[in-house]
């Protein structure tokens, strides 16, 4: 069985690809905009609404 290393590093590649674009970047986005809706909740429990100063 010899396999070509190029066809190796395409298919390493692809999943590579795939893994960052499927998985890993919406769940960076979920989480950075979950992140920043806490922040945002937790500083107006602090110091009240926007505007009722």
């Amino acid at each position: 069985m010899s396999s070509d290393p190029k066809q190796d590093e395409k298919s390493l590649e692809l999943k590579i690809f795939v893994f960052l674009t499927v998985f890993l970047a919406p769940l960076l986005a979920v989480g950075l905009v979950s992140a920043l809706g806490f922040a945002i909740w937790i500083s107006q429990i602090f110091t009240g609404p926007p505007g009722a100063g």
